[in-house]
């Protein structure tokens, strides 16, 4: 059966004003977790029964979020404000006096006070509300009794109106209620226990698969926070300092080594010269013709470019522009080969247009920190080799494999078709695309190719993955079709954690982000997305959700993981959803500020709309009452993707 949808009600007066008081709701929702189900609302209201049975009746005859099974906590005993029972007791339909004996024969086995306890248990349409004393340790006692043997699993199956044969078929293996998996590949790796499996069996038949998600949709704020918390920056490395180092974060803070100039340069083109020579006419000595380590002779400027050094015995400089040419040297051939002499119409003070060792750097001078990001501008890059630093230490730059699932799909460059019922097939667009932009901003991509819809299929490329990359990065299979195998493959196969499943977004709901155990990574794991097969999904969710991985990854500091996000006003009015939206855009800068464009049809599938959008708007969630779309005109927050444009003033 799919997994179970919990709503947990703590009662409180205490909690309802202190949520850190509430310590039973909590553990409910961590044990349900735990046995692989998921707990999609949960409130703390006071001991008062208006409240909690308008709660209860308006959870459990809610058609758009539907729950399976109510929990309640506190409230139970004989407490003066103890009211929960009175509260739930008159919208029960079918009482559970089984499930009732069950909890207090549970509790009295610890303590003959749990004879104070009153609770409630039935159905209230198609949900089954149970009460549970307020005490951490009593939850823990009864749940454990109602997860028993597989017993809550059956009582669930027979309210949804099935028939209980799978939860018997369990039973009857020996497996009780806690979520079993098979091995269906060869492989030698062992595969760890996962801390909760919501998957579907992809070994039962195909009209046992889920009907509704199990998986909490959750916030677009709370999936970016788990991102960012869950994985921890790659080691430090020392690599010599060239061009490719743009894109890395640097491990250290740098010190110049020595001064910069160190000794005594010039700052323009000129003659170096005495500051007590007056003007007049001087033979012209080069470094062709002259050691810097002698003192020109008396009637000698020596010339010199910017940057150069300063010959012994001079002390300032004179520009080419206050010279005159006097006289050249001939070649062989007769013809004019060099300056011979110059003559100088102004005497130069000391020190003019000269650098002293140490005015641009002192030697053991902060020049860039721990934790800067080294930029392809070529400032930082440039900054390293301007103190002369061969190596440094930075972050290691993450290493992405990519890969796409589906027997539908056809490799643009080797089209050879994967089994399937015979139609043509579509072009894979999202490796393409997803590798151009990684490669773009200087990520290495490992390319799995296509992956078929089969498990020995998915486990052998996720595994090549695993072995080769930091971070993998697969597009489909992770909606609620028969064959989108890599929720199971991950929790099944790999025993990895799905920490979300889908989130309130919109492109990009089925968008996953998992870890696997794995003895290769750094942190003893690796991480996974699996995101949405349709193309502009694709694109939408690896700029919202990868790259900030990716950065995190890669070390760059937290305010700077995700892109950055400007104020820009519509050029086009833009419908609202009940869901965040990321509206592709063209984000253009003139007179009066940004402008953002629609780049017309945004469905899903239209990758099109991505085709030179520089920025994805987000817009608000539609709500009750309030207007259906953002008219042209209004303001909005945009996510920049790309360099933005320039308006055209001719428009």
């Amino acid at each position: 059966m799919s997994a179970i949808k919990v709503g947990v009600i703590t009662v409180s007066d205490t909690a309802s004003v202190d949520a850190a008081a509430d310590k039973s709701g909590p553990t409910i929702q961590e044990i349900v977790r735990q046995r692989g189900h998921g707990c999609v609302r949960s409130t703390i209201l006071p001991d008062d029964e208006q409240q909690i049975r308008e709660t209860v009746k308006n959870w459990c005859y809610d058609v758009e979020n539907t729950v399976d099974w109510i929990i309640s906590t506190g409230g139970t005993g004989f407490g003066v404000r103890d009211r929960t029972p009175e509260a739930i007791a008159p919208l029960l339909e079918r009482e559970a006096a089984g499930i009732v004996h069950l909890l207090l024969a549970e509790s009295l086995k610890r303590t003959p006070l749990a004879a104070l306890s009153r609770p409630v248990a039935g159905t209230v349409g198609n949900t089954l509300v149970v009460t549970l004393p307020g005490s951490v340790k009593a939850v823990k006692e009864n749940l454990e009794a109602l997860f028993a043997n597989g017993f809550i699993e059956h009582a669930i199956d027979l309210i949804r109106g099935g028939t209980g044969k799978q939860v018997h078929a369990a039973m009857g293996s020996g497996h009780g209620g806690v979520p079993h998996h098979h091995h269906h590949h060869h492989h030698d790796h062992h595969v760890p226990q996962p801390r909760a499996i919501l998957s579907h069996d992809p070994s039962l038949p195909v009209y046992a698969r889920h009907r509704v998600s199990p998986y909490p949709q959750i916030s677009l704020e709370d999936a970016l926070n788990i991102i960012v918390n869950e994985i921890q920056p790659l080691g430090v490395v020392s690599l010599p300092v060239t061009p490719a180092l743009a894109g890395n974060i640097l491990g250290e803070d740098v010190h110049a080594p020595q001064n910069v100039p160190s000794s005594k340069t010039t700052s323009v083109d000129g003659y170096a010269l005495r500051s007590s020579d007056p003007p007049g006419t001087y033979k012209v000595l080069t470094s062709r013709t002259h050691a810097l380590a002698d003192a020109p002779p008396e009637g000698s400027i020596f010339r010199i470019n910017t940057g150069g050094p300063l010959p012994a015995g001079t002390d300032t400089v004179i520009m080419v522009e206050d010279t005159e040419l006097l006289s050249t040297a001939k070649d062989a051939d007769g013809q004019d080969a060099e300056e011979k002499e110059v003559k100088t119409l102004v005497q130069v003070p000391p020190g003019d247009n000269i650098r002293e060792p140490g005015s641009d750097v002192h030697k053991g001078d902060l020049v860039l920190q721990r934790g800067e990001v080294l930029t392809s501008l070529g400032g930082e890059v440039g900054t390293l080799t301007f103190v002369g630093r061969k190596e440094v230490k930075v972050h290691r730059k993450p290493v992405v494999a990519i890969l796409s699932t589906g027997n539908e799909l056809l490799d643009l460059q080797s089209p050879n078709p994967l089994p399937s019922d015979g139609w043509g097939g579509i072009w894979d667009t999202n490796r393409p695309s997803l590798q151009a932009a990684l490669e773009g901003m200087g990520y290495n991509v490992v390319d799995l190719g296509i992956v078929a819809d089969d498990i020995d299929a998915h486990v052998k490329a996720i595994k090549q993955g695993l072995e080769s990359a930091d971070l993998l990065l697969t597009t489909g299979g992770t909606s609620m079709g028969a064959s989108d195998l890599l929720k199971p493959v991950i929790e099944r196969q790999f025993g990895g954690t799905v920490h979300f499943g889908r989130v309130s977004m919109k492109p990009g709901k089925p968008t996953t982000f998992a870890s696997i155990p794995t003895a290769q990574g750094e942190h003893e794991r690796k991480f996974m997305f699996a995101l949405p097969g349709n193309p502009a999904s694709a694109l939408v969710t690896f700029y919202v959700f990868v790259i900030p991985a990716l950065r995190k990854l890669g070390g760059w500091p937290g305010a700077r993981c995700h892109l950055p996000r400007v104020r820009v006003k519509l050029s086009d009015a833009m419908r609202l959803d009940s869901r965040v939206e990321f509206h592709r855009v063209i984000v253009r800068a003139g007179e009066e500020g940004l402008r953002a464009t629609s780049t017309g049809g945004q469905r899903s599938s239209r990758v099109a709309s991505l085709s030179g959008a520089n920025g994805l708007v987000q817009l608000p969630t539609k709500r009750d009452g309030g207007p259906d779309r953002l008219e042209a005109g209004s303001y909005a927050d945009a996510v920049i993707i790309g360099e933005l444009y320039m308006s055209d003033p001719t428009s």
